[in-house]
């Protein structure tokens, strides 16, 4: 159990992942390399995270990973959150991580050898392609639609938004397998290797976060993609026909806790750039630290974050209690709630450095640009206040007459107190 310390042992690992990120990933950023060049540089910088045990470090051991359960690793994800690059230096870099972790759930052997070990060596780079022009945050209303003929699968359909379908050795595609059955159960996974007849990268779309020509390369690229009659071999399905959307739900549950610490180390590095910003910048008479303006911005933010972080580790330490299934509100209220407080703090940091936070000159713009998509990003906010108002609003029911009503309330309590109030009347 967590509680609010950390054993020694591991607090060692996190101090030395911590200077890690700031003194040898954080300099990648101003670089100005080109994505395979970034790939080349980050080459020993991979090593030495294996050498120190942190290498995947969300999977079980037996698979290369460290095991560790959700809350240490929401600790680490919190300093990987710190530096663009982290998470793609310590070998969780979505979509590969959850990518991993949904063939660790599914997967057989053979798929193992030939797709998940190398992922997670880094010697493979791999995309997911769910969401459709017609069906984003709703997965039952999926169009592609994969058919076995004799021993393939026969692939069509538009998806976007494939996260590193650029330069993927493989994509994860979810598609329809049976459009008759119950909307959970439609769905299945299907690997397709880069290269694979039928299988069209149609364009990378840009986005607020990466414009295409943005002096920051620190993704690549989320596509278009058309499958065209792509055929695959009938094994290269993950699990069962109509697994799909149970994979589905397993990969992204975990998967948002990550997010979730990663955005605080993020909001941690935008606070420290303002209150460095308000103890240097003298205007108008003052320091900003002196005007209550800053010291209310100050102070929100660092209460707001306070509360998504607390309630981040309390979502990872329930997953590791009762899994992802029981965790489901948890994991929805931090979300939205974290993507919330993200804004609001590279908000106010911009707003502090005036001019200077609105340029390029800091990574605050980038920043901001990359916090408006987690609003939408593994479900919008939206979707994620509904399941747990539903899952609440479970635990009441409809009454003619409100629990609380006074007068109500008043006849039953004479009621159950009646002979004590005839005690203290005749006392009078």
């Amino acid at each position: 159990m967590w509680e609010f310390s950390t054993e020694p042992e591991y607090q060692e690992k996190l101090d030395w992942a911590l200077s890690f990120v700031k003194e040898q990933v954080r300099p990648l950023e101003v670089l100005g390399v080109s994505r395979d060049e970034l790939t080349v540089l980050e080459e020993p910088l991979k090593q030495q995270v294996k050498d120190a045990g942190l290498w995947a470090a969300h999977l079980p051991p037996d698979l290369g990973g460290g095991g560790m359960g959700q809350v240490k690793l929401a600790l680490l994800h919190e300093i990987l959150g710190q530096a663009f690059y982290g998470s793609e230096v310590f070998g969780n870099m979505a979509p590969d991580s959850g990518n991993a972790e949904l063939l660790a759930l599914g997967a057989d052997e053979e798929q193992k050898q030939r797709w998940m070990y190398p992922l997670l060596d880094g010697r493979m780079k791999s995309a997911f392609s769910m969401t459709e022009p017609g069906a984003g945050a709703d997965p039952t209303l999926l169009t592609t639609r994969a058919v076995l003929d004799g021993d393939e699968w026969v692939i069509n359909g538009h998806k976007w938004f494939t996260s590193n379908a650029p330069t993927a050795d493989f994509l994860i595609v979810m598609a329809v397998t049976d459009p008759d059955a119950d909307p959970h159960r439609r769905a299945s996974m299907i690997i397709v290797p880069k290269g694979t007849p039928g299988l069209n990268i149609v364009r990378t779309v840009g986005t607020m976060a990466e414009p295409c020509e943005h002096h920051l390369n620190w993704s690549t690229g989320d596509a278009e993609v058309l499958y065209e009659d792509c055929r695959v071999p009938r094994e290269n399905i993950i699990g069962e026909p109509g697994d799909g959307f149970l994979l589905a739900q397993k990969r992204l549950g975990p998967g948002r806790i990550h997010h979730c610490m990663r955005w605080i180390g993020m909001m941690q590095r935008a606070f420290e750039a303002m209150c460095e910003r308000a103890v240097s910048r003298y205007t108008h008479g003052s320091y900003l630290s002196e005007k209550q303006t800053i010291q209310n911005y100050i102070a929100d933010s660092a209460a707001q974050m306070h509360a998504a972080r607390l309630m981040t580790l309390h979502a990872a330490w329930k997953i590791d209690q009762v899994g992802v299934k029981d965790s489901r509100v948890e994991i929805a209220m931090i979300k939205y709630f974290g993507s919330q407080v993200l804004f609001d703090v590279i908000d106010r940091s911009i707003q502090v450095h005036g001019s200077l936070g609105y340029s390029c000159d800091l990574p605050l713009e980038l920043m901001y640009r990359q916090a408006r998509s987690f609003k939408i990003v593994d479900g919008p906010d939206e979707v994620h206040r509904v399941t747990v108002a539903r899952k609440i609003l479970k635990g009441y029911e409809p009454r003619d007459v409100p629990t609380e009503h006074v007068p109500t309330r008043q006849v039953e309590a004479r009621a159950r107190f009646a002979e004590m109030l005839d005690l203290l009347s005749g006392n009078r």
